[in-house]
């Protein structure tokens, strides 16, 4: 039966010599889609858009553009586009000959490339630039250069290799939102790759967890943050608590688990028994300045504030309490009694069961 999606990854390994680089990954893109490989350096995402791209080829398996076959195919004969980290923009042209250099190695004539190529810039919000130099653009600008080039040739699918990595913190949160707006404008099918968990949240509509060659997970970002599959995912997406311990049996409202540090704790998960990983996110964890307002919450605990990191409205507390052998760490809220907490003061913490995810270790 054909396949209606951009892109259908069947089954595809790479190996360079006796490892495997990539290993049986399987996975479609939908039209549209913007579709996110996030993981550590060195899991093989980038070997992974590599493939797909045309510049290495799969040891097995197989790789379908719009259900044709790309084993084979040169790079050059795909209907793929690649912006890259380094942007790999020509600095001896000017910015309107960046973006029509494509069209032009394509046959098109120069006056209806150059068309083409002002009208791309000035959907990307760059009118009038198409006679600046490159090397007098801003970081954000020669990324939307990068992209403008890469959609002028109309692919079917764009492929984006850690884009934003050589941005500062602060164009890469404006560029977040906007690639997403970008993508959203064209309705082009994205595939993304990155390390940075926040880019993926933000902008995909769908993320596959990859580590060690293989992917772990693949769902929406909501589904990845509130219901990790392995504790793999439950630590490397979002801000997270994790603990060790044993399942001790089963408790009213889930698992009771046995920190290593001898602590009783209730969680739920799919951990029968024996040794077990578990987490909790900050924001789950309830602070109070007095035992009693916690009082329906099945794990409490008495702590004290190890250190206040402030950061605005991500600001968190570290907390030390009896029995974990590491700080807690909990959002601080920005109003109320506890929005002014000092280093040393004591506080009451808790959760509830749904909040703690167990896993076996």
């Amino acid at each position: 039966m054909a396949s209606s999606n951009d892109l259908d990854i069947v089954n595809v390994t790479k190996r360079f010599g006796s490892h495997a680089a990539v290993e049986d990954v399987s996975f479609s893109v939908a039209p549209g889609e913007f579709f996110s490989i996030l993981g550590p350096s060195g899991c093989g995402k980038t070997t992974l858009m590599r493939m797909i791209a045309g510049f290495e080829h799969p040891t097995s398996g197989d790789i379908r553009i719009r259900d044709r076959s790309m084993i084979g195919v040169p790079a050059n004969r795909r209907p793929v586009n690649m912006v890259f980290q380094s942007l790999a923009l020509f600095p001896m042209m000017s910015v309107g000959e960046n973006v029509a250099y494509g069209m032009t190695c394509r046959g098109v004539g120069r006056a209806e490339a150059d068309e083409r190529a002002a009208r791309m810039l000035e959907r990307v919000g760059l009118n009038g630039f198409g006679h600046r130099q490159v090397t007098a653009l801003s970081g954000g600008q020669r990324q939307r250069v990068a992209i403008a080039r890469c959609l002028v040739l109309e692919p079917t699918l764009v492929l984006l290799d850690e884009p934003l990595g050589a941005l500062d913190l602060k164009l890469r949160e404006h560029m977040k939102i906007e690639l997403k707006q970008l993508q959203g404008t064209f309705n082009t099918t994205f595939a993304y790759i990155t390390h940075d968990q926040s880019e993926a949240l933000v902008m995909s509509d769908r993320i596959a967890v990859m580590n060690g060659g293989r992917f772990e997970q693949i769902g929406s970002p909501r589904d990845l943050y509130h219901n990790p599959g392995t504790p793999f995912v439950a630590s490397f997406v979002g801000e997270t608590n994790r603990w060790r311990g044993a399942v001790s049996g089963a408790a009213d409202r889930g698992l009771s688990v046995r920190l290593s540090s001898g602590v009783l704790a209730q969680g739920r998960g799919d951990a029968k028994t024996g040794d077990a990983l578990c987490f909790v996110r900050p924001e789950a964890i309830a602070l109070a300045a007095e035992a009693g307002a916690l009082q329906i919450l099945p794990n409490r605990f008495e702590g004290r504030v190890s250190a206040v990191l402030f950061d605005g409205a991500n600001s968190s507390l570290l907390i030390n309490a009896a029995g974990f052998d590491e700080p807690i760490r909990a959002v601080l809220p920005q109003a109320g009694p506890l929005a002014g907490i000092t280093v040393g003061a004591p506080i009451h913490v808790g959760w509830t069961a749904d909040a703690m995810k167990v896993f076996a270790a």
